[in-house]
């Protein structure tokens, strides 16, 4: 099951890919703005309720999905691309194991433990 959920993300960032070529930005931008959303660790400075909820706002699909909207609603390019960027972000990490987080310990997300752990 983890490698089709992986296969599904992989899908979704080739195809973020594919739109942000479309879009026709320089793929600086596509570099420099793909790693904000982890800004939203800063939380995890505070404790691990905290961090979680930040992580899982700035993590969940539903948002740039929703700025996507918006850009095409709007015809805004910029717009598409935050949008374009952000779901790539998402896809990328979830292809790698990071799920949403619950509020106990970063390591723990809905799609199950990531890194080391204790036996």
């Amino acid at each position: 099951m983890k490698s089709l959920l992986k296969i599904e993300q992989l899908t979704i960032l080739i195809l973020c890919l594919l739109f942000f070529y479309h879009l026709q930005y320089n793929w600086w931008w596509f570099i420099g703005l793909f790693f904000v959303p982890d800004i939203s660790m800063v939380g995890y400075a505070v404790n691990h309720k905290v961090g979680g909820i930040f992580y899982n706002i700035l993590h969940h699909k539903s948002l740039p999905i929703l700025v996507l909207i918006l850009g095409y609603l709007m015809s805004e390019s910029v717009v598409l691309m935050i949008g374009t960027i952000w779901l790539a972000h998402i896809s990328f990490d979830r292809m790698l194991g990071y799920g949403l987080k619950h509020l106990d310990h970063f390591q723990n997300t809905h799609l199950g433990k990531i890194g080391k752990h204790e036996h």
